[in-house]
């Protein structure tokens, strides 16, 4: 009886996890005003995922869409693209052999690494293990609960003093399949610990400011990827009205909300939400850095893919009243990173460098206050997009460090 009823609870678990056979990722390169009608009509007619853009809405000529196309509309969209004589390519030939391809240094172990892409559960014990090894340079918060009440904790890192200190923010993982973002949160964290007193400048930064660190923002969503769909984007809320579920957190926060780049569709990947803030996980982060804004002076948000550093505006053509400061930063922080692998990063203002979104976390902290806020695209450029195999963690996590600590020196030289 006990064997039936585990394989019973195989078969449920397995029913649930949706399946990518035979799907393809797509590039497709629009250069005509007739080629972005028939990409946006093509959205409107089947279910096709933008990897980048993230909506049919931000297609304009000129650029690279990415887009998985579900096996069934394969000759379809072959067949629009040889009538339309648009240019394109297959990225990925086969969307679950790159999922399964992703760990390609072996079965993950039950245990935490820092190369390998963690459960939340192990992420959740990495959090308590971190927190009472390292006493000395770390302690917890949670700053609320997710909509599915598992616990946003947030490390602080930094040596004890008696006064405040000024603060990074930084968070990983707000959009749940890009799996890369969260593994560098964890990277930094013990990249921070186990440097400081060897390394002059993380020993100095930490003696000097704190750092926020919450690796995990989505975690209802990223928990989703790991159980039922990788492809997953969005948190895991209930819309009213809708059957549809989620709405995408960097669409929800209260900067030029909804104005362009997101949808009031809550079937859409932009989704901005019933109302800036409606995502009780955004709330809690929001409400944390409003908290904590006298001494936060700089917010990094790890997103992929794309090989970008973004700064502010996103929602507005607009250059920032900081503009050329931030660009000097963003562009020393790419050359940072460059220096260690040759991986090149493209940097500017969000609008301008790809497309206009509202609802960012990082126009949001900037027009809060926080003048050195920045958002990082991790690799790659669509090879694998969010699938980046596990091999690339460390490289990738390696170069990252190279920018963030650019980044945190500029901080901590130029605090206001």
């Amino acid at each position: 009886m006990k064997v039936l009823l585990f394989f019973g609870l195989v078969a449920i678990a397995l029913a649930d996890n949706t399946r990518f056979e035979g799907e393809k990722v797509f590039r497709v390169k629009p250069v005509l005003d007739e080629h972005v009608t028939l990409i946006k009509d093509l959205a409107q007619s089947i279910e096709v995922d933008f990897w980048t853009p993230e909506s049919a809405e931000q297609v304009t000529a000129g650029i690279n869409v990415d887009i998985r196309v579900p096996a069934m509309y394969l000759d379809l969209v072959y067949t629009m693209l040889q009538q339309s004589e648009m240019e394109h390519e297959v990225l990925i030939e086969d969307v679950q052999g790159a999922v399964d391809g992703q760990a390609d240094t072996g079965p993950s172990p039950r245990a935490h690494s820092y190369t390998k892409y963690n459960t939340w559960s192990v992420i959740e014990s990495w959090i308590n293990s971190i927190a009472s090894s390292s006493a000395n340079l770390v302690s917890t918060q949670s700053i609320g609960r997710t909509y599915e009440g598992r616990t946003m904790t947030l490390l602080k890192l930094g040596k004890k003093t008696s006064s405040q200190k000024p603060a990074i923010f930084l968070d990983c993982g707000i959009h749940a399949r890009e799996w890369i973002s969260p593994a560098f949160c964890q990277w930094f964290v013990n990249e921070a610990l186990t440097t400081y007193g060897s390394d002059a400048q993380m020993t100095s930064l930490l003696d000097q400011m704190d750092v926020f660190v919450l690796p995990l923002f989505n975690v209802d969503g990223y928990h989703y990827t790991h159980t039922s769909n990788r492809m997953w984007r969005k948190t895991r809320s209930r819309n009213s009205g809708s059957s549809c579920v989620g709405t995408d957190p960097n669409r929800n926060f209260d900067a030029g909300w909804c104005t362009v780049g997101a949808s009031r569709n809550p079937c859409s990947e932009t989704y901005c939400g019933a109302s800036p803030e409606s995502e009780i996980e955004v709330k809690n982060v929001a409400n944390f850095i409003r908290q904590n804004k006298s001494v936060i002076k700089a917010y990094l948000t790890i997103h992929s893919y794309s090989q970008l550093l973004l700064f502010p505006y996103s929602y507005t053509y607009n250059l920032s009243a900081h503009h050329n400061e931030l660009m000097s930063i963003a562009e020393g922080a790419s050359s940072a990173l460059r220096s260690l692998y040759g991986t090149r990063y493209t940097s500017g203002p969000g609008a301008a460098t790809i497309y206009l979104a509202a609802g960012g976390s990082d126009d949001w902290s900037y027009d809060l206050g926080v003048k050195y806020s920045f958002t990082f695209e991790l690799r790659d450029t669509g090879r694998y997009g969010f699938l980046l195999p596990e091999s690339q963690i460390k490289p990738t996590c390696e170069e990252t460090m190279l920018a963030v600590k650019y980044i945190a020196a500029h901080v901590q030289k130029n605090l206001y």
